[in-house]
């Protein structure tokens, strides 16, 4: 499964960050990353691959996506998180379920915040349940869009053909999304119950200490833009059954389980 990736050369240390937390919470994944490059190109390896790829946002992903059927399911991952903890299992399972369903046009394994929070807000009253019992709740406009998440091409194709040529930074795409309205026949779900917390890597082209904390406990080489962080912890999921005292030692342990 292709992987779309929407990095650029100066966060290149956080994409191989993100790509060996995949190999290491999911080591038989079956993503290949595809990764846009301007000037810094790197091998083409079993599970990555390189696009020459325009600096614009929008530019960018239709480019990695140009060649895809609108049908075909990707792997939507922004480099600006990465996973700390996923139940793969049934990740996997999930994956298996959406191949097979020809109505769902993207599945999200990640409920948090907003979908969490404000259901009334982000959520239709509509479920569906899959053999194995899970229940999926259809997400309104563009909710969660940003999280790691199972898309078909035509989502992304979709959403990035309508935003201005010129975005002027990836924070102004929240607000960017929101005056596009989803084509009905669309349908993107979440998972009632969470199965994965994800870490943010930067906020506001600062990498976070979190993100930090993690790349200092591999051998990739951080550029000078990335040696000191923000100071912030930023996480994104609560897995079922963790308490408030395992979540923050797993914070600051790193431990990836």
């Amino acid at each position: 499964m292709k992987a779309i990736v929407l990095t650029f050369d100066r966060h290149r240390a956080i994409t191989q960050h993100l790509m060996l937390q995949y190999q290491r919470l999911w080591p038989d994944h079956p993503f290949r990353f595809r990764i846009p490059y301007q000037q810094l190109r790197g091998p083409d390896l079993e599970r990555a691959e390189y696009i020459e790829s325009p600096l614009e946002i929008p530019a960018t992903v239709l480019r990695l996506i140009e060649d895809i059927e609108d049908e075909e399911w990707v792997y939507w991952c922004s480099d600006d998180k990465y996973p700390i903890r996923l139940i793969v299992e049934k990740v996997k399972e999930l994956l298996n379920y959406a191949l097979t369903a020809s109505e769902i046009s993207g599945l999200l394994f990640c409920r948090t915040r907003v979908t969490l929070d404000r259901p009334e807000l982000a959520l239709h009253p509509n479920q569906r349940v899959t053999p194995s019992g899970d229940i999926l709740l259809e997400r309104k406009a563009w909710y969660q869009i940003w999280i790691h998440q199972f898309l078909r091409a035509k989502v992304l194709r979709f959403l990035f053909s309508q935003l201005p040529a010129q975005v002027p930074s990836a924070k102004a795409l929240d607000g960017l999304k929101n005056r596009i309205e989803k084509p009905a026949e669309y349908h993107l779900f979440v998972t009632q119950q969470n199965f994965a917390v994800f870490g943010e890597s930067t906020k506001r082209g600062a990498i976070t200490r979190n993100c930090l904390e993690s790349i200092a406990r591999t051998d990739i080489e951080l550029p000078e833009w990335f040696r000191r962080s923000n100071g912030e912890r930023i996480t994104i999921g609560q897995l079922p059954g963790e308490t408030y005292w395992q979540r923050l030692r797993s914070r600051l342990s790193g431990r990836n389980t």
